[in-house]
């Protein structure tokens, strides 16, 4: 460990980021504010050299090809949704759904990205775009604010990854438990699915909330402005099909594209390059539909394509630069320091629910689960071994602690993206968001300190 990821100056940047996104509601200020403050520490507080290393350290995000494409994605979902927005297919699905009582109150419109949130658990990304997406209009139709749809699949999406791990997810956390001494690696990741209590317990919370229609905390006062907003103005309804061709398109296509990336396992598949290939394809397939089959002027519909992008560009930017203090933060060593925290005068029993704080931390701070499961897994396995503590239980902890940590924080791409798919402003579905998590959070180190007592 490096004399500069020992100190405390390095958790000092996300502290900055949060401390002024709530103090100023700027979250773009906030990040650059934040990315500046990691810079400066790296050069020893020369501010011109912070400036151009901040400045290239925000250029060097388009150096990696998944947060390139994230981008890239996370910007042409715009033109996807106005395309689709301005084609009246949403008001025809809606009227449908309605119509066939399928969907004809709240329950039943929060069921709908709850049950999408955790079906689609091959890509975080594909579940929280196609769950946020199609359920914007039902929500605006029910008085239900975008604050509570963002909660929801934001809560159902990451949490359902790490439980279902057929996936990306699970081929990364598989790969980290190998390089481990765990005597059976499959057996240790299987294990920590009925000891993962967080995204257990965030997932009942979730669907209480929905089948309950009740909200608490700052979802309150949301909700009262969603009830007291005039109805929107929808484009007239036409054909459902200019809605639900496009999304269940995309959703198969990446299904597709899994699989073809992978080599013929979707477990192995490049979620990153799926999204992307298929959102562009559903563009193109919504712009034909529109300009052949609804008579629609291919000037308008670029127009509008470009109108929807620029919708998203202030999400977006915030995607890169919460991308940019991420790599800021790895500079630094910020991960290493707090999983530092944890030392040999620790009594057994409270190490599974340290484990899950930390890892919670370390999410919070830098905004990423992956990186977290990058930095803890290869330091709890061995504390499993050593201790003669169960590792599919350390392992539960740490990818709950991951999710957890990446629930509360708002430098996390995940939270951002979720804001994005369902229109809802960032800082309000951090605000909203974060009792729930805390709430489930508060459950899972009770749990973990029983279980860590039980042996």
């Amino acid at each position: 460990m490096s004399e500069l990821s020992s100190t405390w100056l390095t958790i000092l940047p996300p502290i900055l980021a949060i401390i002024l996104a709530i103090w100023k509601r700027q979250v773009i200020l906030a990040l650059v504010a934040a990315i500046f403050c990691a810079e400066l520490i790296l050069v020893s507080g020369n501010p011109v050299s912070a400036f151009s290393q901040m400045v290239e350290r925000v250029v060097g995000v388009f150096q990696s090809s998944y947060s390139t494409r994230v981008l890239m994605f996370s910007l042409l979902i715009g033109a996807l949704i106005q395309l689709i927005k301005i084609s009246g297919g949403v008001s025809a699905f809606v009227e449908w759904l309605t119509r066939k009582r399928y969907v004809d109150n709240q329950r039943k419109a929060g069921l709908l990205p709850a049950i999408l949130g955790s079906s689609i658990f091959i890509d975080t990304n594909m579940s929280v775009l196609t769950a946020g997406v199609s359920s914007q209009s039902l929500f605006d139709k029910f008085k239900m604010s975008r604050a509570r749809l963002a909660y929801i699949i934001d809560s159902t999406c990451a949490p359902i990854s790490v439980l279902i791990l057929l996936n990306g997810w699970g081929a990364a956390i598989l790969a980290e438990v190998m390089k481990s001494d765990v005597a059976n690696a499959n057996s240790v990741v299987i294990g920590s699915i009925p000891l993962n209590f967080y995204a257990l317990i965030t997932l009942v919370i979730v669907f209480y909330t929905v089948l309950s229609t009740k909200v608490y905390g700052p979802m309150k006062h949301s909700e009262s402005i969603a009830v007291e907003q005039p109805p929107l103005k929808m484009e007239a309804a036409t054909k459902k099909r200019y809605m639900v061709v496009p999304l269940l398109f995309m959703v198969a296509s990446i299904i597709i594209f899994m699989y073809f990336t992978g080599d013929g396992d979707i477990r192995n598949g490049s979620g990153s390059q799926a999204v992307l290939w298929s959102v562009i394809l559903s563009i193109a397939l919504c712009f034909i539909m529109l300009r052949f089959d609804g008579k629609r002027n291919t000037n308008e519909l670029i127009e509008e394509s470009f109108k929807g992008m620029g919708n998203l560009l202030p999400l977006v930017s915030l995607v890169l630069l919460a991308f940019a203090l991420s790599s800021s933060m790895k500079a630094l060593g910020t991960g290493e320091f707090v999983a530092s925290a944890i030392g040999e005068w620790l009594p057994n029993w409270s190490i599974p629910a340290l484990i899950f704080v930390l890892a919670g931390f370390i999410a919070f701070t830098t905004g990423t689960s992956w990186g977290t499961f990058g930095i803890l897994i290869p330091i709890a396995m061995p504390i499993a071994l050593n201790l003669g503590i169960d590792p599919s239980l350390l392992l539960g902890a740490v990818l709950g602690g991951a999710v957890f940590g990446d629930h509360a924080s708002p430098i996390s791409d995940t939270t951002v993206i979720s804001s994005l798919a369902a229109g809802c402003d960032l800082l309000e579905h951090v605000k909203t968001q974060l009792p729930y998590a805390l709430f489930g959070g508060t459950i899972t180190i009770v749990l973990y300190l029983i279980a860590g007592f039980l042996g």
